[in-house]
């Protein structure tokens, strides 16, 4: 399955939520008030939040006021371009190889499922992987990792748990440098009730990591959990104060009618969506891609 077919079928429950109240919009009839109003609360309660929706509804005004537009049913093709637009507004970062990803993200966001998408999403692209279990804070997290890093078929590299977590660190970019590996991906801990030491601690894993394997593309993704909706936003905040995150992997996007987060991340984050996840399965994290997510969530329609 494509990955059209997969954020089709992903987003769902999003379109159920969204679509059904744009189709009514969209009927055709003069463009009034009544209908600007609807529009932005359909928006608003759609996860997109007021801020990011002002946004939108200012460049839709503009847009519909430099083309003339008079009739709702041709504003649909509008919209379509400007969610496009503000999604592609933040590109995705580019890397290299040897290629290191550190991973963050508070717990049950889902973050050892998808490092251990990701590290099969790299293996199948050829690429010689290694998974290191720095998350040393959190019971039993290496051991679930584990069962991950088998299933993608590729290296673990762990400690005892309490460990300290740069040293995780060391041992797999060492491994990493012997084997001429390709990508590490470095699950870190997601605790924030002590800002101060997740940020040291990751300012540390950042050294290790600059010293061990100074070639490296170095990136920091956060992840996700799209059913937390608006709550997603923040959590970017707060990790954006320990560390600059680099993008975002949007986690169980299959299972919410709240996949207009995405958007609020567009707005109001400098930050790119990377990935997303769109089912159980070890296959089922795709690259982000705005058009289809727009065509997804507004009915699919072209």
């Amino acid at each position: 399955m494509g990955f059209f077919s997969k954020i089709k079928e992903g987003l769902k429950k999003t379109k159920e939520a969204i679509a059904y109240k744009l189709n009514k919009l969209f009927t055709g009839g003069v463009l009034t008030d009544d209908f600007y109003y609807e529009l932005e609360e359909t928006l608003i309660t759609s996860d997109i939040g007021a801020e990011t929706t002002d946004t939108i509804m200012e460049r839709l005004k503009d847009e519909i006021d430099r083309q003339h537009v008079r009739d709702t049913a041709k504003v649909e093709k509008i919209l379509k371009d400007i969610l496009v637009e503000l999604l592609e507004e933040n590109e995705k970062p580019e890397y290299s190889y040897p290629l290191v990803i550190m991973l963050s993200g508070v717990n049950g966001v889902g973050k050892t499922t998808a490092i251990g998408k990701l590290a099969k999403k790299f293996k199948s692209q050829g690429k010689s992987v290694t998974v290191a279990a720095a998350d040393t804070f959190r019971a039993a997290a290496s051991d679930q990792l584990a069962v991950w890093a088998d299933r993608a078929g590729v290296r673990l590299i762990k400690h005892a748990e309490g460990a300290d977590p740069a040293a995780v660190v060391f041992d797999a970019a060492q491994s990493v440098k012997s084997k001429k590996g390709d990508v590490l991906l470095v699950d870190t801990a997601g605790r924030l009730h002590n800002k101060k030491n997740l940020m040291e601690e990751l300012k540390k894993i950042a050294r290790v990591v600059e010293r061990e394997l100074p070639d490296a593309t170095v990136l920091n993704y956060i992840v996700l959990d799209a059913t937390t909706g608006q709550n997603a936003v923040s959590q970017v905040d707060i990790f954006n104060e320990a560390i600059d995150i680099d993008g975002i992997i949007l986690t169980k996007l299959d299972g919410t009618a709240k996949g207009g987060v995405v958007l609020a991340i567009a707005g109001e984050l400098s930050v790119p969506v990377v990935y997303v996840g769109v089912g159980e399965g070890i296959d089922d994290l795709e690259d982000f891609d705005a058009k289809e997510f727009v065509n997804g969530i507004m009915d699919g329609q072209q």
